[in-house]
């Protein structure tokens, strides 16, 4: 359900494969929403060494149950996660929810000019992407 969600009704996970991401699996610490009934209603992939630093990313809420708390439980759950504490950093990019990571202590990059990246918009459309 997950890959489902990412992949088709996100604009950043478009054209995914499901082998690039069965690998960002193995490589993360996920965490799962789920309702009374045990069905997914939400999943959130955090990349972090447990030590100094988490990355949030793919933080997705079934559109279902959006506007329902769900995402913000799901940030509570991250954020309160006992190996997730004393980090000195947390990251994520957001395009419209900076109010909802907001109330949980993220806020603008202090010095965004000495953040790098390197982005290749192309590379899920390429034929090169095995295991």
């Amino acid at each position: 359900m997950a890959y489902r969600w990412l992949t088709e009704e996100t604009r950043w996970a478009k054209g995914l494969p499901r082998s690039v991401f069965d690998r960002s699996l193995a490589g993360s610490l996920c965490f799962a929403l789920r309702d009374g009934a045990g069905t997914l209603r939400g999943f959130a992939r955090l990349i972090t060494d447990k030590a100094t630093f988490a990355y949030l990313c793919d933080l997705f809420v079934d559109s279902a149950v959006r506007g329902q708390g769900g995402g913000k439980a799901l940030i509570a759950t991250i954020m309160a996660d006992p190996d997730l504490q004393n980090l000195r950093r947390w990251l994520l990019v957001t395009r419209d929810a900076h109010g909802l990571y907001a109330r949980h202590g993220f806020t603008a990059l202090t010095n965004p000019e000495r953040f790098m990246q390197r982005h290749d918009a192309d590379v899920y459309s390429r034929s090169d992407l095995s295991s």
